[in-house]
């Protein structure tokens, strides 16, 4: 986890340098403190990840001589056959457009983004297919 560590210092190296030099350019106090507040996230961000990762073992990532075979391994369930998926997409587009057209169509959106992550989330639970 050390070149994401480093990677996040960098940007916060170079968010601070351009923090300095767009304040001392512009003399807006809005662009300036947001990146300001970009310098802590990537500053912060980058100590978690080099400080977090002392304490993990060396991953096959950071192995200079590592193979791509011992990286292998299950990297979890995803289900080949879902509709679940497309079904809470359209239902969080039609929730979207709902905020831009009226609150009755972003109610409909709101309640089927609902019902279809319920489905989605406890697909598996039941029928055929249950664990």
């Amino acid at each position: 986890m050390r070149v994401e560590g480093w990677l996040f210092l960098g940007c916060a190296i170079f968010f601070g340098v351009a923090d300095i030099f767009y304040w001392n350019l512009s003399h807006d106090p809005t662009g300036g403190t947001a990146l300001a507040l970009a310098v802590g996230l990537a500053f912060l961000t980058g100590f978690y990840v080099l400080f977090t990762g002392r304490r993990l073992p060396r991953r096959p990532e950071d192995d200079n001589e590592g193979e791509i075979e011992q990286g292998t391994g299950e990297l979890g369930f995803f289900s080949p056959h879902s509709w679940w998926p497309l079904f809470v997409g359209m239902a969080a587009a039609t929730a979207a457009v709902g905020v831009a057209i009226g609150w009755w169509l972003f109610l409909i959106g709101a309640l089927a983004l609902l019902l279809s992550v319920v489905g989605f989330v406890f697909e598996y639970y039941r029928g055929h297919y249950a664990h």
